[in-house]
C-alpha cells in the first residue's frame, strides 16, 4: 500500500509531506517517543496522538513512509509547517487507532 492510498481511497487528510507514492509496509502505534525509536523500522505508517515537534525527529530518523494522526486531534499549524519543511508525510483521520490498523491489515500490511 501506498500512502495516497489512504488519502484516496480511506479519506485520510493530508496534513504535510509530498511524497505519497511511498509505500508501507507495516504499521506501528505507541506513544512513547524512546520506545518508538527502539522499535520503530523503515517504512512504517505510525499512529500516534502526540502532535508536536518530536514525533518528526523520530520519524524522520527512523525513515516512516507517514505519520498519521488518529480521532481527529487537532495539530498546530507550526508543526503543520515544520513537517513540510522536512517533508514528513503526515495524515490525519477521524477514525480510532483500531480502526486504522483494521484498514492497513486488510491491505497486507502487519
Amino acid at each position: 500500500m501506498q500512502t495516497k492510498e489512504l488519502i484516496n481511497k480511506h479519506n485520510f487528510k493530508l496534513l504535510s509531506g509530498t511524497d505519497l507514492e511511498r509505500s508501507i509496509s507495516n504499521v506501528y502505534s505507541c506513544d512513547l517517543l524512546s520506545w518508538v525509536m527502539a522499535k520503530g523500522k523503515n517504512d512504517t505508517a505510525w499512529i500516534t496522538v502526540q502532535t508536536h515537534n518530536n514525533i518528526l525527529a523520530v520519524a524522520s530518523l527512523l525513515d516512516f513512509s507517514c505519520i498519521i494522526i488518529p480521532e481527529g486531534i487537532q495539530v498546530d499549524q507550526e508543526i503543520i509547517d515544520k513537517a513540510n519543511d522536512q517533508d514528513v508525510v503526515m495524515l490525519s483521520t477521524p477514525l480510532e487507532t483500531f480502526e486504522i490498523f483494521k484498514i492497513l491489515y486488510e491491505a497486507g500490511i502487519q
